[in-house]
Formats: structure tokens, C-alpha cells, sequence
């Protein structure tokens, strides 16, 4: 396998970067969590304080001006101030550090996945509701491996998602908001309806285990189609990390236990009906990956405990990787 270790400069800028992204995703949330703005506004010859609730300058009373209610204006603009300053620092910060991990030639993530994750994790989607799956998923694979896993093609002109909400929640933050955030010209595929393109032709796959489909709100969109395949991404435990993006920013990852990653791909490439073309693609990553948790992942065990786990239409993948895995140093 043509797997190579970071350098200890690559690990500690991958260390820092992850640092910084929490710091300013924090403030991010934080800012975000406060009300959209607040005014004091005289009416009939009162004042009232007002709740400003979006852009539009949509507003809710909060009742009249007392020293109450006048001390909870003076705290709002106080902490908002210290929050948007707070903000500005962590991200020159994470700039640098974004900047620093681009010098190094480190796995990078396209500028439009990058704009769906920021989203996604600000609105608190990532994670809860939906995951990375696909090619992408190669990105976070190398930063739980601490190296380049060469043989592993990465390259992709789409992106796919995974939804893993188990129940639908109206509260909820839904993907089609997630995707406008990103950008605006995000819109629906009328041929293939579970995928979204933007004005640059940017694709945005949305797949589905069938056990999941009922954790998207009726009225969300893309609609993704329940493929039985997608129930094997969800055992096991998610991989969780911060990756360098192409437009100098970063991005948060969750994708799956690279362990049942490999094994769905090495079973896509042996699908009779899965495209000819993307068949190489599928053996080569399934076959990679699993090599890199062999060599360097070893709290992803592949032992008979694994084995054993695995779905009868697993098990002769594994076999088939395991008689020529390669030799631990």
C-alpha cells in the first residue's frame, strides 16, 4: 500500500487547525443564538423594546421600556459586541492556520462541500442529521489515519450526504435551509429529485438508509431514496474531523466508521448494476481505506470479533482484503 505519514510539521498545523475551527465555530453559534437585533422604539408616545427577529426587520414586542427591560438592551448590545469581536479574532486565526494546512499540501475538500458543512454545523444539522458519505469521506480518512493514503482515488465533481435523523422534527434546522445558507441558487434536480445543483453546476447528492427516511420533515427537500446499502454506514462509530478546504477555509467532517465505508464501496464494485466506469474507483478506495485501519487505525479493529459482525454480503469482502492485507511494520 502507498500510504505516507504526515510530517510532524503536517500533524501539529492538522492539530491547530482543529483547534481554531472549534474556537470560531463556537462564537459562530453563539452569535447566532442571540436575537437577529434589538431596538428600543417609541409608539404613541412610549417606548417599547423590540425584538428584531430576521434581516427583513421583521419585530416582536418585548413591552415597555423599564430599567428592566432597559438593562436587558444594554447587555444584548454589550455581548454582542464582545461576540462579534471574539468572532473576528478566532477566524484571523483559523485563516492563518487554514493557510498554513494549504502550504503543506494536505487533503483539501472543495470550496462548495466546504460552504454545505460550515452551514451544516453552524445550524447544528452535521452530525445529528446527516453525515458524509461518497468520495469525500477519503478526506476525513487521512486525518484519523495521520497520512496520505495514495491509492485511494479522491477526486469528485459532486458531493453526497447521508440523512440520519431517525425522527422528524419540525424544530428542526431541515437541509433545504442548510443548502440555501450555503447558497442561494442551490435548487432541485426535476429529473433526479433527491439531488440539488447550484448556478456553477455543483451536484449535491442526498441518500438514505430505509430506516432513516422518516427522520426528514415532509416538506424538506431533496428527497433522498431509501437504499438498503446505507444501513451498513450507520454501525459502528462515526469518524469526527476538521479538514482544510480549497477556498482557505475550513470545514467540519462526520463520516462513517471507515471500517464499513471500505466494505460498502468493495461491495458497490462488485454490484452488477453498478456504472462500469466507477467500479475501479469503488475497489481501489474500499481496498485502501481498510489497509490504512489496518496499519494505522487500531482502535477500528479488524479482528473475528469484526468479522463476525459483518452481514453475510460482507463477509467474503473481507476475506477477499484479508488474504492480501499488508504486513504491519
Amino acid at each position: 500500500m502507498n500510504f505516507q505519514p504526515f510530517s510532524d510539521e503536517q500533524a501539529r498545523v492538522i492539530v491547530n487547525l482543529d483547534q481554531a475551527y472549534q474556537v470560531w465555530m463556537e462564537a459562530l453559534r453563539t452569535l447566532n443564538d442571540l436575537p437577529y437585533n434589538m431596538r428600543i422604539k417609541e409608539v404613541s408616545g412610549r417606548e417599547y423594546l423590540y425584538e428584531v427577529t430576521d434581516r427583513r426587520g421583521s419585530m416582536k414586542s418585548k413591552g415597555p421600556v423599564d430599567p428592566e427591560k432597559l438593562a436587558e438592551f444594554d447587555q444584548y448590545k454589550t455581548e454582542k459586541t464582545e461576540l462579534k469581536d471574539r468572532l473576528a479574532r478566532s477566524k484571523e486565526t483559523l485563516k492563518e492556520q487554514a493557510s498554513l494546512y494549504r502550504a503543506l499540501r494536505l487533503p483539501m475538500l472543495p470550496a462548495e462541500a466546504g460552504k454545505i458543512l460550515r452551514e451544516a454545523d453552524r445550524l447544528r444539522f452535521l452530525g445529528r442529521q446527516a453525515m458524509v458519505v461518497g468520495t469525500n469521506a477519503l478526506i476525513a480518512y487521512a486525518m484519523e489515519a495521520n497520512g496520505f493514503i495514495r491509492d485511494a482515488p479522491d477526486a469528485t465533481l459532486d458531493f453526497d450526504m447521508a440523512l440520519t435523523g431517525i425522527e422528524a422534527d419540525e424544530e428542526r434546522p431541515t437541509l433545504w435551509k442548510v443548502l440555501k445558507e450555503a447558497d442561494m441558487t442551490y435548487s432541485v434536480n426535476t429529473e433526479r429529485p433527491f439531488q440539488a445543483r447550484n448556478a456553477k453546476a455543483y451536484e449535491v447528492e442526498i441518500l438514505s438508509a430505509p430506516s432513516r427516511i422518516g427522520g426528514q420533515i415532509a416538506q424538506d427537500r431533496p428527497r433522498p431514496i431509501p437504499l438498503p446499502e446505507q444501513e451498513w454506514l450507520l454501525n459502528g462509530r462515526q469518524v469526527d474531523r476538521v479538514v482544510g478546504v480549497r477556498d482557505g477555509d475550513a470545514a467540519r467532517m462526520v463520516v462513517p466508521d471507515p471500517r464499513w465505508f471500505a466494505l460498502q464501496k468493495l461491495w458497490m464494485a462488485a454490484k452488477p448494476a453498478r456504472d462500469p466506469q466507477k467500479k475501479p474507483k469503488d475497489h481501489k478506495q474500499g481496498m485502501a481505506v481498510l489497509d490504512a485501519v489496518w496499519l494505522t487505525m487500531r482502535h477500528y479493529p479488524l479482528d473475528d470479533a469484526f468479522f463476525e459482525e459483518l452481514p453475510d454480503a460482507l463477509k467474503s469482502h473481507f476475506e477477499l482484503w484479508a488474504a492480501q492485507k499488508p504486513k504491519r511494520g
